[in-house]
């Protein structure tokens, strides 16, 4: 089942065992149902071992009692994972069933039985008995692939797994079995045995850092939040981030409207912006649009609203100083707390942390605006094009939802004529779309500003010189004499509004 329900839709009574993963047990609406078998798969390296040892972590935090039985990994080697994480393993107990040095030795083969019928059941007795010793709650195999190299033939290992099920069952312990898919022949039988599967998938990009994500395959009985969900291993553990849902946020739009306090470009935006919409800002490079975006979020602190800029392309002292000397003092409501700036590096970071983090300023700053700058970088976040409108879409829609303006900026390649085109085309999701544009009059390169698009709102559909100078934005009288200033080379036709006009604000 993998339908987007509320998180309240869990049978009565059920008991969960919470993995000590906030973003996996609300994938997991809460945690794994207790008392039942599951699989954990994944790639070497995918992050296995760090999950199971929080699950069992989670177990002791909650004064259960837990079993890690490894048949492949040292005690030693689980405890130094452990120590790189500021971990203790205290009150977990680890039951090695590795080979010993004995098997090693060229005498040590078995002559009359095959391997697997002599290996399979003391390994087996082993387990059961440090089971009835210590009575776990959670217990962890890791890994299934030594199992089913015990086993020999995959009845044997199907047969031993039903076996486990039904014996761990009957006492009360929830099992997580790890798979590492190191087996070119993948048994998806033990899927069909296994009360819930997660898998860990691992993606090496061609530029930057690897990306890992999540997907619950099955979870019987759950409707689960499906799909693939971001996560990355640090220090501390599993960090997983949720796949946004725009749908689960519904709130009432108020749609009171911010001014930047720049009085012309107000007047263009017949108001200023409007809470819970969206508004581009397009244009090519160095006509002003992330100066634009700093006046209203300026003006946010100003009101002592909290606001949020995600940053890709410019540094952050290169942002605090410009805007200052355009009368915006960011670093002021930074200092109050009014104002986060996060700087992002597009080849270390995935779409899902990045939503994350604007989820995280939203609920728990209350940010009422939120800049992206730009979509340009946004998109070189993402490991696979195709996919950014989807997100980016149900992103805005989550803004919209919860009454939180955004300011989008977007960058066109080239820098003047009529030519120029945008990386990503995002002006139908935006609400409304400000255009800045280059354009020659008089032997100089000048700018100008217009408002393209608003819905549901009026707005002035002039063009307007636009310049940023010192210490201030200003923005002209409309220009009126002029025509085909879009294209970049304007034709002079009268002369009521020359471009010389217009007065600061």
């Amino acid at each position: 089942m993998t339908e987007e329900p509320k998180p309240s839709e869990r049978p009565p009574g059920l008991r969960l065992a919470a993995t000590g993963i906030e973003g996996l047990d609300d994938i997991l609406r809460g945690g794994l149902t207790r008392n039942q078998l599951y699989v954990l798969e994944g790639v070497p390296g995918s992050g296995k071992t760090t999950l199971a040892l929080q699950f069992l972590a989670e177990g002791v935090r909650r004064g259960e009692a837990v079993l890690y039985v490894t048949l492949s990994e040292t005690e030693n080697e689980l405890r130094m994972s452990a120590s790189s994480h500021g971990w203790s393993l205290e009150g977990i107990h680890i039951h090695e069933l590795i080979a010993s040095e004995q098997s090693l030795d060229r005498d040590a083969h078995y002559t009359l039985f095959h391997p697997s019928e002599v290996e399979l059941p003391q390994a087996t007795q082993v387990i059961l008995t440090e089971v009835e010793r210590i009575k776990p709650s959670r217990v962890v195999f890791d890994s299934l692939s030594e199992v089913r190299l015990l086993a020999g033939t995959s009845l044997r290992y199907r047969r031993q797994i039903l076996a486990l099920k039904r014996y761990f069952s009957g006492r009360g312990c929830t099992v997580l079995l790890l798979d590492d898919l190191t087996d070119t022949d993948h048994d998806l039988q033990i899927q069909s045995i296994a009360h819930g599967v997660i898998l860990l998938d691992q993606l090496n990009p061609e530029y930057g850092a690897e990306r890992r994500r999540l997907r619950v395959i099955k979870y019987r009985g759950t409707a689960f939040r499906g799909g693939f969900h971001d996560y990355i291993i640090r220090r501390g553990g599993l960090d997983v981030f949720p796949r946004l849902v725009a749908a689960e946020h519904r709130q009432l739009i108020e749609g009171q409207k911010l001014a930047s306090n720049v009085a012309q470009l107000d007047g263009l935006l017949g108001g200023g912006i409007e809470r819970g919409t969206s508004t581009l800002i397009v244009g090519p490079p160095g006509t002003g649009k992330s100066s634009l975006a700093a006046k209203f979020v300026a003006a946010a602190g100003e009101r002592g609203e909290h606001a949020a800029m995600f940053i890709f392309d410019e540094g952050l002292q290169t942002l605090l100083t410009r805007s200052a000397g355009l009368g915006a003092d960011l670093q002021k409501h930074i200092d109050a707390g009014r104002l986060t700036i996060q700087q992002i590096d597009p080849a270390e970071l995935s779409p899902g942390e990045f939503a994350h983090a604007i989820r995280r300023a939203v609920e728990k700053s209350g940010a009422a605006i939120v800049v992206i700058d730009s979509l340009n970088g946004y998109m070189n976040a993402m490991p696979e094009e195709r996919f950014l409108t989807i997100q980016l879409h149900e992103l805005l829609s989550y803004l919209g939802q919860l009454n939180v303006a955004t300011l989008l900026i977007a960058a066109h390649h080239g820098l003047i004529g009529a030519q120029m085109n945008s990386p990503v085309d995002a002006s139908y999701l935006a609400d409304a779309v400000v255009l800045l544009r280059y354009f020659e009059a008089e032997g100089e390169v000048r700018q100008v500003i217009s408002v393209v698009k608003k819905r549901g709102g009026e707005h002035e559909r002039t063009i307007r010189e636009f310049r940023l100078q010192r210490g201030s934005i200003w923005v002209g009288e409309p220009l009126r004499g002029f025509r085909g200033v879009l294209t970049g080379v304007p034709v002079y036709g009268g002369q009521e509004g020359s471009a010389t006009e217009g007065r600061p604000s």
